[in-house]
């Protein structure tokens, strides 16, 4: 697959991608080499990784827990800690390998140890090739809040291999995939109707699903690098989606939704509100709603658990003088931005989702 040029990176992909890195470190005058896995990719991953690594660079590997429970400032810490025990410098290099929390985490690391080092980012998992690999978005969590705390800084190369996902558990694999019907409903209706039918998938054909997607994002992504407008659309389905995920990561009474889980039932709210607001049309919300619901499980929120998810929104990273804004939907393939919504509707949305059937 050809590389595809970022904004001051490429995304390489496979076996060339490995040539493509192995003669970066070749090049390159590194001091050192930090390696960030979790615990899981340790295992799972890192082996097969450096197999294919050729470097005569001294290496550290650099364990993290895993989970979004972990995307904190305290892991930050304890891993700059790590760094600075270990001589890391300026001149050393960063790669991180593993799904969103690694790469998020590894990328706001490096972007903030003596001011800055520069990374590469190998992701996992398929919400981490679709997503994170593209746009320089670094971070963590702030307490159970979504990625309150962060920086936009590239790195100098992602490697996309698509043999890591051997690796994944099915939930995984849908909470990736999630992000990809993102993609197709804001930004390319034929990507959609592809993704609308996946029982025949090969392994092949997973891999241009995943060159597509990220294709889609590095365009919107390169349109617009600092959000002013158009990086918002990617947004679909994120403001209630992060809200929920907030809400389920920090009450005991609820379990865990994975980040694609708690986007899908984002993007069946938002798409109900889109009918209601922007005329999307009624046919497409029962596709959408039918072919998410297909993949991804219906949960019940009671009413109280509603007016704390709406609570939530405040936080949401798009609001500007206490506005909350929404990215809604025209039409399959066509986004707007900025669009306020009352309370009232946000829960007729959860209503039309909790009598939902796929």
């Amino acid at each position: 697959m050809t590389p595809i040029a970022a904004a001051t990176y490429d995304i390489v992909f496979n076996t060339n991608g490995y040539d493509r890195l192995n003669k970066l470190l070749r090049d390159s005058t590194y001091s050192k080499l930090f390696i960030i896995v979790d615990n899981h990719t340790h295992e799972h991953c890192l082996p097969s990784f450096l197999s294919m690594l050729e470097t005569e660079l001294e290496m550290e590997i650099v364990e993290v827990p895993s989970g979004e429970e972990n995307k904190t400032i305290d892991t930050c810490v304890q891993v700059w800690e790590a760094l600075a025990d270990l001589n890391a410098d300026r001149k050393a290099l960063i790669i991180n390998v593993g799904g969103g929390v690694v790469t998020d985490l590894g990328g706001f690391i490096a972007s903030t140890f003596k001011r800055g080092m520069d990374f590469i980012n190998i992701p996992t998992s398929l919400l981490s090739m679709v997503d994170a690999s593209v746009g320089g978005k670094t971070g963590v969590d702030l307490g159970s809040l979504k990625n309150l705390v962060g920086v936009i800084n590239n790195p100098e190369m992602v490697l996309i291999d698509a043999g890591f996902l051997a690796t994944l558990p099915q939930n995984e694999m849908r909470s990736g995939l999630a992000e990809m019907y993102k993609h197709g409903l804001i930004a390319d209706k034929n990507y959609w109707e592809k993704l609308s039918n996946l029982e025949a998938m090969t392994s092949d054909d997973l891999n241009h699903l995943i060159y597509e997607s990220v294709i889609i994002k590095n365009t919107i992504v390169l349109e617009d690098p600092r959000e002013q407008g158009k990086r918002k659309t990617l947004n679909y389905g994120h403001t209630l989606g992060h809200a929920i995920e907030s809400y389920c990561l920090s009450s005991e009474n609820r379990k865990t939704l994975l980040h694609g889980e708690a986007i899908a039932i984002g993007m069946i709210l938002e798409s109900f509100i889109s009918e209601t607001l922007c005329g999307f049309p009624s046919d497409d919300l029962k596709n959408v709603t039918n072919i998410l619901l297909n993949m991804y499980e219906n949960v019940d929120f009671d009413q109280n658990e509603i007016d704390h998810i709406i609570k939530l929104l405040k936080y949401d990273k798009k609001n500007a003088n206490g506005i909350i804004n929404f990215v809604l939907l025209e039409d399959i393939g066509k986004a707007v931005v900025d669009k306020q919504v009352s309370n009232d509707l946000i829960k007729k949305a959860f209503e039309y989702y909790a009598f939902a059937k796929a």
